[in-house]
Protein backbone atom coordinates (compact mmCIF):
# COMPACT_ATOMS: atom_id res chain seq x y z
CA UNK A 1 0.00 0.00 0.00
CA UNK A 2 1.53 3.29 -1.17
CA UNK A 3 -0.07 6.57 -0.14
CA UNK A 4 0.85 9.97 -1.48
CA UNK A 5 1.99 12.74 0.87
CA UNK A 6 -1.37 14.64 0.59
CA UNK A 7 -3.21 11.42 1.43
CA UNK A 8 -1.00 10.80 4.46
CA UNK A 9 -1.59 14.36 5.70
CA UNK A 10 -5.36 14.16 5.21
CA UNK A 11 -5.66 10.77 6.91
CA UNK A 12 -3.43 11.95 9.77
CA UNK A 13 -5.71 14.95 10.35
CA UNK A 14 -8.74 12.65 10.21
CA UNK A 15 -7.14 10.35 12.81
CA UNK A 16 -6.29 13.34 15.04
CA UNK A 17 -9.91 14.53 14.82
CA UNK A 18 -10.96 11.06 15.94
CA UNK A 19 -8.66 11.28 18.98
CA UNK A 20 -10.16 14.64 19.98
CA UNK A 21 -13.64 13.24 19.47
CA UNK A 22 -12.83 10.22 21.62
CA UNK A 23 -11.50 12.45 24.40
CA UNK A 24 -15.00 13.87 24.89
CA UNK A 25 -16.57 10.43 24.56
CA UNK A 26 -14.27 8.48 26.89
CA UNK A 27 -13.12 11.12 29.38
CA UNK A 28 -16.22 13.30 29.66
CA UNK A 29 -19.43 11.58 28.54
CA UNK A 30 -18.43 8.19 29.92
CA UNK A 31 -18.55 9.77 33.39
CA UNK A 32 -22.29 10.21 33.04
CA UNK A 33 -22.74 6.70 31.65
CA UNK A 34 -20.95 5.24 34.68
CA UNK A 35 -22.35 7.64 37.28
CA UNK A 36 -24.36 6.14 40.13
CA UNK A 37 -27.97 7.29 40.16
CA UNK A 38 -28.62 8.28 43.75
CA UNK A 39 -31.84 7.22 45.42
CA UNK A 40 -34.40 9.96 46.02
CA UNK A 41 -34.40 11.12 49.66
CA UNK A 42 -37.30 9.79 51.70
CA UNK A 43 -37.74 12.96 53.76
CA UNK A 44 -37.69 16.69 53.09
CA UNK A 45 -35.06 18.89 54.69
CA UNK A 46 -36.40 22.40 54.18
CA UNK A 47 -39.35 24.13 52.51
CA UNK A 48 -38.89 25.37 48.95
CA UNK A 49 -40.41 27.64 46.33
CA UNK A 50 -41.26 26.36 42.85
CA UNK A 51 -41.25 29.14 40.23
CA UNK A 52 -43.05 28.98 36.88
CA UNK A 53 -43.30 31.79 34.33
CA UNK A 54 -46.31 31.80 32.01
CA UNK A 55 -47.14 33.96 29.02
CA UNK A 56 -50.36 32.93 27.26
CA UNK A 57 -50.03 29.39 28.58
CA UNK A 58 -53.67 28.70 29.44
CA UNK A 59 -53.70 25.36 27.57
CA UNK A 60 -50.55 24.04 29.25
CA UNK A 61 -51.53 25.36 32.69
CA UNK A 62 -54.84 23.55 32.51
CA UNK A 63 -53.05 20.34 31.61
CA UNK A 64 -49.94 20.47 33.80
CA UNK A 65 -50.45 22.83 36.76
CA UNK A 66 -52.08 20.11 38.87
CA UNK A 67 -48.95 17.94 38.57
CA UNK A 68 -46.93 20.77 40.11
CA UNK A 69 -49.45 21.39 42.88
CA UNK A 70 -49.66 17.75 43.99
CA UNK A 71 -46.00 16.88 44.55
CA UNK A 72 -45.13 14.60 47.45
CA UNK A 73 -43.37 17.32 49.41
CA UNK A 74 -44.57 18.49 52.83
CA UNK A 75 -43.98 22.23 52.59
CA UNK A 76 -43.63 24.16 49.36
CA UNK A 77 -45.22 26.98 47.42
CA UNK A 78 -45.78 27.34 43.69
CA UNK A 79 -45.15 30.86 42.39
CA UNK A 80 -46.67 31.36 38.94
CA UNK A 81 -45.67 34.59 37.21
CA UNK A 82 -48.35 35.69 34.75
CA UNK A 83 -46.35 37.71 32.22
CA UNK A 84 -48.89 39.98 30.47
CA UNK A 85 -51.10 37.14 29.23
CA UNK A 86 -54.32 37.85 27.34
CA UNK A 87 -55.57 34.30 26.67
CA UNK A 88 -57.47 33.69 29.92
CA UNK A 89 -54.44 32.76 32.00
CA UNK A 90 -55.25 35.40 34.62
CA UNK A 91 -58.80 34.19 35.17
CA UNK A 92 -57.71 30.55 35.32
CA UNK A 93 -55.01 31.28 37.90
CA UNK A 94 -57.47 33.24 40.03
CA UNK A 95 -59.68 30.16 40.17
CA UNK A 96 -56.74 27.89 40.97
CA UNK A 97 -55.71 30.10 43.89
CA UNK A 98 -59.03 29.16 45.49
CA UNK A 99 -58.29 25.46 45.00
CA UNK A 100 -54.62 25.37 46.04
CA UNK A 101 -53.62 27.31 49.19
CA UNK A 102 -49.90 27.01 48.30
CA UNK A 103 -50.35 28.70 44.91
CA UNK A 104 -49.10 32.30 44.67
CA UNK A 105 -49.75 34.31 41.49
CA UNK A 106 -47.55 37.26 40.50
CA UNK A 107 -48.71 39.60 37.72
CA UNK A 108 -46.44 41.40 35.28
CA UNK A 109 -48.31 44.33 33.76
CA UNK A 110 -47.69 46.07 30.45
CA UNK A 111 -45.35 48.99 30.91
CA UNK A 112 -43.37 50.76 28.22
CA UNK A 113 -40.83 52.03 30.74
CA UNK A 114 -39.01 48.73 31.12
CA UNK A 115 -37.85 45.99 28.79
CA UNK A 116 -40.16 43.12 29.70
CA UNK A 117 -39.19 39.54 29.03
CA UNK A 118 -38.70 36.20 30.70
CA UNK A 119 -35.77 37.38 32.82
CA UNK A 120 -37.91 40.15 34.30
CA UNK A 121 -40.68 37.63 34.97
CA UNK A 122 -38.25 35.20 36.63
CA UNK A 123 -36.86 38.03 38.76
CA UNK A 124 -40.36 38.97 39.89
CA UNK A 125 -41.01 35.35 40.82
CA UNK A 126 -37.80 35.11 42.81
CA UNK A 127 -38.57 38.31 44.69
CA UNK A 128 -42.03 36.96 45.55
CA UNK A 129 -40.71 33.58 46.73
CA UNK A 130 -40.64 33.22 50.50
CA UNK A 131 -38.16 30.33 50.73
CA UNK A 132 -34.40 30.18 50.20
CA UNK A 133 -34.33 27.14 47.91
CA UNK A 134 -35.82 27.82 44.46
CA UNK A 135 -36.84 25.17 41.93
CA UNK A 136 -37.63 26.18 38.34
CA UNK A 137 -39.68 24.74 35.51
CA UNK A 138 -41.86 25.99 32.63
CA UNK A 139 -45.61 26.05 32.14
CA UNK A 140 -45.46 23.43 29.39
CA UNK A 141 -43.66 20.91 31.62
CA UNK A 142 -44.78 18.01 33.78
CA UNK A 143 -42.67 16.10 36.33
CA UNK A 144 -41.94 12.43 35.76
CA UNK A 145 -43.43 11.62 39.17
CA UNK A 146 -44.67 13.17 42.41
CA UNK A 147 -41.14 12.62 43.80
CA UNK A 148 -39.58 15.33 41.62
CA UNK A 149 -39.35 18.02 44.30
CA UNK A 150 -38.08 15.50 46.82
CA UNK A 151 -35.09 14.88 44.54
CA UNK A 152 -34.57 18.54 43.59
CA UNK A 153 -34.68 19.80 47.18
CA UNK A 154 -31.69 21.50 48.80
CA UNK A 155 -28.93 18.87 49.29
CA UNK A 156 -27.56 17.98 52.69
CA UNK A 157 -24.32 19.76 51.82
CA UNK A 158 -25.20 23.43 52.37
CA UNK A 159 -22.25 24.43 50.18
CA UNK A 160 -24.27 23.20 47.20
CA UNK A 161 -25.98 26.24 45.71
CA UNK A 162 -27.07 24.89 42.31
CA UNK A 163 -28.72 21.61 41.29
CA UNK A 164 -28.98 20.75 37.59
CA UNK A 165 -31.79 18.45 36.54
CA UNK A 166 -32.73 16.85 33.23
CA UNK A 167 -35.72 17.61 31.02
CA UNK A 168 -36.48 15.37 28.02
CA UNK A 169 -39.07 16.22 25.39
CA UNK A 170 -42.27 14.23 24.96
CA UNK A 171 -42.26 11.78 22.05
CA UNK A 172 -44.37 12.80 19.04
CA UNK A 173 -44.50 11.71 15.42
CA UNK A 174 -42.16 12.96 12.72
CA UNK A 175 -38.51 13.63 11.93
CA UNK A 176 -38.54 17.03 13.66
CA UNK A 177 -39.48 15.44 16.98
CA UNK A 178 -36.72 12.85 16.60
CA UNK A 179 -34.13 15.55 15.93
CA UNK A 180 -35.36 17.71 18.82
CA UNK A 181 -35.14 14.82 21.26
CA UNK A 182 -31.76 13.68 19.96
CA UNK A 183 -30.32 17.20 20.14
CA UNK A 184 -31.72 17.60 23.66
CA UNK A 185 -30.10 14.31 24.60
CA UNK A 186 -26.63 15.43 23.46
CA UNK A 187 -27.01 18.82 25.11
CA UNK A 188 -27.92 17.11 28.38
CA UNK A 189 -25.11 14.56 28.11
CA UNK A 190 -22.66 17.41 27.63
CA UNK A 191 -23.70 19.73 30.46
CA UNK A 192 -24.35 16.92 32.94
CA UNK A 193 -21.04 15.19 32.12
CA UNK A 194 -19.01 18.38 32.40
CA UNK A 195 -20.70 19.11 35.73
CA UNK A 196 -19.58 15.68 36.96
CA UNK A 197 -16.10 16.47 35.67
CA UNK A 198 -16.04 19.62 37.77
CA UNK A 199 -16.72 22.17 35.03
CA UNK A 200 -20.46 23.00 35.07
CA UNK A 201 -21.29 25.47 32.33
CA UNK A 202 -25.09 25.47 31.80
CA UNK A 203 -28.46 24.12 32.88
CA UNK A 204 -32.00 24.17 31.53
CA UNK A 205 -34.74 26.25 33.12
CA UNK A 206 -37.22 23.41 32.69
CA UNK A 207 -35.56 21.57 35.57
CA UNK A 208 -33.04 23.24 37.82
CA UNK A 209 -32.72 24.75 41.30
CA UNK A 210 -30.57 27.24 43.18
CA UNK A 211 -30.43 29.40 46.28
CA UNK A 212 -32.25 32.70 46.39
CA UNK A 213 -29.29 34.24 48.19
CA UNK A 214 -27.01 33.24 45.30
CA UNK A 215 -29.28 35.04 42.85
CA UNK A 216 -29.14 38.34 44.72
CA UNK A 217 -25.48 38.00 45.68
CA UNK A 218 -24.58 37.67 41.99
CA UNK A 219 -26.96 40.52 41.00
CA UNK A 220 -29.31 38.20 39.15
CA UNK A 221 -29.40 38.69 35.39
CA UNK A 222 -27.92 42.19 35.39
CA UNK A 223 -24.89 41.20 33.29
CA UNK A 224 -26.98 39.82 30.44
CA UNK A 225 -30.40 41.44 30.78
CA UNK A 226 -30.11 42.66 27.18
CA UNK A 227 -30.05 39.08 25.89
CA UNK A 228 -33.62 37.67 25.44
CA UNK A 229 -32.61 34.16 26.54
CA UNK A 230 -30.16 32.89 29.14
CA UNK A 231 -32.21 33.05 32.33
CA UNK A 232 -31.06 29.48 32.87
CA UNK A 233 -27.78 28.71 31.08
CA UNK A 234 -26.14 32.13 31.43
CA UNK A 235 -26.96 32.28 35.13
CA UNK A 236 -25.45 28.83 35.66
CA UNK A 237 -22.48 29.68 33.45
CA UNK A 238 -21.69 32.72 35.59
CA UNK A 239 -22.24 31.15 39.01
CA UNK A 240 -21.72 27.37 38.88
CA UNK A 241 -18.43 26.05 40.22
CA UNK A 242 -16.88 22.67 40.89
CA UNK A 243 -17.86 22.58 44.57
CA UNK A 244 -21.24 24.34 44.54
CA UNK A 245 -23.05 22.34 41.82
CA UNK A 246 -24.68 18.90 41.76
CA UNK A 247 -26.77 17.01 39.19
CA UNK A 248 -29.93 14.91 39.47
CA UNK A 249 -30.78 12.25 36.85
CA UNK A 250 -33.11 9.84 38.65
CA UNK A 251 -35.97 8.93 36.24
CA UNK A 252 -38.58 10.09 38.76
CA UNK A 253 -37.04 13.57 38.77
CA UNK A 254 -37.04 14.06 35.00
CA UNK A 255 -39.32 16.87 33.86
CA UNK A 256 -41.05 16.22 30.54
CA UNK A 257 -41.67 19.12 28.19
CA UNK A 258 -43.80 19.78 25.13
CA UNK A 259 -41.57 20.00 22.02
CA UNK A 260 -41.90 22.46 19.17
CA UNK A 261 -44.28 21.20 16.49
CA UNK A 262 -42.90 23.29 13.61
CA UNK A 263 -39.47 23.69 12.04
CA UNK A 264 -39.78 27.48 12.24
CA UNK A 265 -40.50 27.40 15.98
CA UNK A 266 -37.57 25.10 16.62
CA UNK A 267 -35.22 27.25 14.55
CA UNK A 268 -36.27 30.35 16.50
CA UNK A 269 -35.64 28.49 19.76
CA UNK A 270 -32.15 27.46 18.66
CA UNK A 271 -31.48 31.01 17.51
CA UNK A 272 -32.17 32.28 21.05
CA UNK A 273 -29.79 29.67 22.46
CA UNK A 274 -27.14 30.59 19.91
CA UNK A 275 -27.26 34.22 21.07
CA UNK A 276 -26.88 33.26 24.72
CA UNK A 277 -23.93 30.97 24.01
CA UNK A 278 -21.86 33.94 22.85
CA UNK A 279 -21.77 35.16 26.46
CA UNK A 280 -20.40 32.00 28.04
CA UNK A 281 -17.08 32.19 29.86
CA UNK A 282 -14.11 32.03 27.52
CA UNK A 283 -12.95 28.60 28.70
CA UNK A 284 -16.42 27.16 28.13
CA UNK A 285 -16.70 28.70 24.67
CA UNK A 286 -13.30 27.27 23.81
CA UNK A 287 -14.20 23.72 24.91
CA UNK A 288 -17.60 23.77 23.22
CA UNK A 289 -16.15 25.28 20.03
CA UNK A 290 -13.47 22.61 20.05
CA UNK A 291 -16.15 19.91 20.12
CA UNK A 292 -18.05 21.40 17.20
CA UNK A 293 -15.01 22.28 15.08
CA UNK A 294 -13.39 18.86 15.36
CA UNK A 295 -16.66 17.11 14.67
CA UNK A 296 -17.06 19.27 11.57
CA UNK A 297 -13.48 18.55 10.53
CA UNK A 298 -13.93 14.82 11.16
CA UNK A 299 -16.86 14.50 8.79
CA UNK A 300 -15.34 17.00 6.35
CA UNK A 301 -12.03 15.15 6.04
CA UNK A 302 -13.85 11.81 5.85
CA UNK A 303 -15.83 13.06 2.84
CA UNK A 304 -12.61 14.41 1.30
CA UNK A 305 -11.01 10.99 1.83
CA UNK A 306 -13.67 9.42 -0.37
CA UNK A 307 -12.16 11.27 -3.36
CA UNK A 308 -8.68 9.79 -2.82
CA UNK A 309 -7.24 6.43 -3.85
CA UNK A 310 -9.03 3.21 -2.95
CA UNK A 311 -6.44 2.48 -0.26
CA UNK A 312 -7.02 5.89 1.35
CA UNK A 313 -10.78 5.34 1.15
CA UNK A 314 -10.44 2.07 3.06
CA UNK A 315 -8.40 3.75 5.80
CA UNK A 316 -10.84 6.68 6.07
CA UNK A 317 -13.73 4.26 6.21
CA UNK A 318 -11.98 2.28 8.93
CA UNK A 319 -11.48 5.42 11.01
CA UNK A 320 -15.18 6.29 10.66
CA UNK A 321 -16.19 2.74 11.55
CA UNK A 322 -13.95 2.81 14.64
CA UNK A 323 -15.56 6.07 15.76
CA UNK A 324 -19.07 4.65 15.32
CA UNK A 325 -18.21 1.41 17.11
CA UNK A 326 -16.72 3.11 20.18
CA UNK A 327 -19.51 5.64 20.49
CA UNK A 328 -22.13 2.93 19.92
CA UNK A 329 -20.87 1.25 23.09
CA UNK A 330 -21.56 4.36 25.18
CA UNK A 331 -24.35 6.54 23.75
CA UNK A 332 -27.07 3.84 23.52
CA UNK A 333 -26.53 3.26 27.25
CA UNK A 334 -26.91 6.98 27.85
CA UNK A 335 -29.99 7.15 25.64
CA UNK A 336 -31.58 4.49 27.82
CA UNK A 337 -30.52 6.25 31.03
CA UNK A 338 -31.96 9.57 29.83
CA UNK A 339 -35.33 8.15 28.76
CA UNK A 340 -34.73 8.02 25.00
CA UNK A 341 -34.39 4.27 24.55
CA UNK A 342 -36.35 4.31 21.29
CA UNK A 343 -33.58 6.33 19.61
CA UNK A 344 -30.64 4.07 20.44
CA UNK A 345 -31.03 1.83 17.37
CA UNK A 346 -30.84 4.87 15.10
CA UNK A 347 -27.83 6.42 16.80
CA UNK A 348 -25.26 6.49 13.93
CA UNK A 349 -27.76 7.90 11.42
CA UNK A 350 -29.18 10.48 13.81
CA UNK A 351 -25.68 11.58 14.79
CA UNK A 352 -24.94 12.56 11.19
CA UNK A 353 -28.38 14.10 10.54
CA UNK A 354 -28.20 16.19 13.70
CA UNK A 355 -24.71 17.40 12.85
CA UNK A 356 -25.87 18.53 9.39
CA UNK A 357 -28.98 20.20 10.80
CA UNK A 358 -27.16 22.08 13.56
CA UNK A 359 -24.43 23.19 11.17
CA UNK A 360 -27.09 24.68 8.90
CA UNK A 361 -28.93 26.21 11.85
CA UNK A 362 -25.74 27.76 13.21
CA UNK A 363 -25.18 29.40 9.83
CA UNK A 364 -28.77 30.67 9.63
CA UNK A 365 -28.59 32.00 13.20
CA UNK A 366 -25.99 34.53 12.08
CA UNK A 367 -28.53 36.20 9.85
CA UNK A 368 -32.11 37.38 10.00
CA UNK A 369 -33.80 39.62 12.51
CA UNK A 370 -31.92 40.27 15.70
CA UNK A 371 -34.85 40.71 18.10
CA UNK A 372 -36.15 37.40 19.45
CA UNK A 373 -38.93 37.35 22.05
CA UNK A 374 -39.30 34.56 24.63
CA UNK A 375 -42.99 34.08 23.77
Amino acid sequence: MILTLPEIILLSILAFCLLVQLYFVLFVHLKLANATVEAIPSTARKPLSLIVCARNEIKNLREYLSTLMTQNYPEYEVVVVNDRSWDGTEEFLEEMEKVYPNLKVVKVLDNDKFLAGKKFAVTMGIKAAKYEWLVFTDADCTPGSDQWLMDMQQPEDDNTEIVLGYSPYIKKRGLLNVLIRFETFFTAVNYLSFALKGMPYMGVGRNMAYKKSLFFRSKGFAAHMHIPSGDDDLFVNANAKRHNTEIRIHPDSHVWSEPNRTWGGYLRQKKRHFGAGKMYKSKHKFILSLQIIFQFLFYGFFVAGMFLSREAQYIAGGILLLSIMIRSLIYPKLLKRLNYSDLRWWFPILDILLFLFLTLNGFLAMFGRKKVNWK
